[in-house]
């Protein structure tokens, strides 16, 4: 698959012309008549405010909030540019918008918060939140956005996820699944290496663990964790070995390798001293911790995905994001905790070993199937809101999430449907 090129100036002109941006809105009741602006607005308007002075739930039922997630930023990590600042990453946001009414068919605004400050963030946040329906923070760097994520998931009734911590989580975990299947491993009885010790490495380390995976060793810019370093944070003293292990000890017989780090953290003769049949993901982005190339000749026998759209077996967020806050915004989810992400990683690999429609064999100009080559769903894939969104809803009602009595399934199934 060919690496696209694209031009600094076809990339400002398309976020320039005709208008500029990326997001807009758009009325969704009709407005062509004097009855049409009563209703609407003034006298007509009131009727619904004081129907929701009286139950707060009416908001739900009388305006948009239950399809309206706010994109959260305050510019501190954006991609891999580092902390441009809060209006420097409103293109991202606006773009993570785009995608969520693209694939989810969720309306969202991206709220650009200018603080470094986590009490401030918060504080700024909270009182936002009511409009929304569910909040995904973007961009915020390690390790204050543990702290906002945290506290924000404890203080608000809505749905709160950091997507840079917990989307490459539940994609790589869908992989793993696949991956494991394919090399008859079980997930109780994998050793995995986790190259990066950051917000989205962490959070890939606990998914794995709240999976059944017990052998998990991280490795940070200065070595593995262990119990005998100093001033490691709350969330690495979680992974910290009780005695001390080189990377070469780390890497031996390990099933599984996640990069999350850059690229040189590690190399193809770590790769060598793997198991057998080694599931190697080198995810930095744009260039990845080891090219697939270099893997594919040390280790004919791995089975390899990174973060890029050029390569078989792409981790991309976009698998998981929208329908993950689809399902949880049905059900009116209180929160999206660890067993919706696991139900979304579980939907995300039955999906792969589903028969691929024909549509997408045209997309990619192959012949797509399961296998080494496909152990995660392309991102074009139409019956993603489904099947996603379906389980995350599910799991929801289940863990007690959400309190909704009466859920058919099946019926809501062909509504995801309708919405494609």
């Amino acid at each position: 698959m060919e690496n696209l090129k694209i031009s600094d100036q076809e990339a400002l002109d398309y976020h320039e012309k005709p208008r500029p941006g990326k997001v807009g809105v758009e009325a969704t009741k009709p407005f062509a008549s004097q009855r049409d602006l009563a209703l609407a607005y003034t006298p007509g308007v009131a009727v619904p405010c004081l129907e929701i002075e009286k139950d707060i739930e009416n908001a739900y039922k009388y305006t948009s909030k239950g399809n309206v997630v706010a994109v959260i930023s305050n510019g501190t990590a954006v991609l891999g540019l580092g902390d441009i600042g809060a209006l420097a990453s409103k293109p991202v946001m606006e773009g993570k918008a785009v995608l969520f009414k693209k694939f989810a068919d969720i309306d969202s605004v991206d709220v650009e918060v200018d603080t470094k400050d986590v009490d401030r963030f918060c504080d700024v946040v909270s009182a936002i939140a009511l409009t929304y329906g569910g909040i995904n923070l973007e961009d915020i760097k390690a390790p204050e956005c543990f702290e906002i994520e945290n506290r924000l998931v404890e203080q608000l009734d809505i749905p709160v996820m950091h997507d840079d911590q917990h989307g490459t989580a539940v994609i790589s975990a869908a992989g793993i699944i696949n991956g494991c299947e394919i090399t008859n491993k079980k997930l109780k009885d994998v050793k995995i290496v986790v190259i990066g010790a950051g917000a989205a490495a962490l959070r890939c380390a606990q998914l794995y663990k709240h999976m059944g995976v017990q052998d998990i060793v991280v490795i940070d810019s200065k070595g593995v964790l262990d119990s005998t370093r100093e001033n490691l944070n709350s969330y690495k003293q979680e992974f910290a070995l009780s005695t001390p292990m080189s990377m070469d000890e780390a890497f031996t017989n390990a099933d599984i390798a996640v990069g999350l780090s850059k690229p040189g953290s590690f190399t193809v003769e770590h790769v060598k001293l793997m198991a057998k049949d080694p599931i190697v993901f080198t995810l930095s982005n744009p260039t990845p911790e080891i090219f697939p190339d270099e893997t594919r000749v040390a280790r004919p026998d791995a089975i390899i995905a990174t973060g890029r759209s050029d390569f078989a077996n792409q981790v991309n967020n976009v698998l998981g994001f929208p329908f993950i806050f689809r399902g949880a915004l049905d059900v009116r989810a209180k929160k999206i905790n660890q067993e919706m992400k696991i139900a979304a990683a579980y939907a995300l690999a039955e999906l792969t070993k589903k028969e691929v429609p024909e549509y997408l064999n045209e997309i990619y100009g192959t012949k797509i199937e399961f296998g080494r080559e496909y152990i995660i769903p392309k991102p074009f894939d139409k019956r993603l809101i489904v099947e996603v969104s379906s389980a995350v809803a599910v799991s929801a009602i289940k863990t007690g999430s959400s309190t909704i009595k009466e859920f058919d399934v099946e019926k809501y199934k062909e509504e995801l449907a309708s919405r494609i």
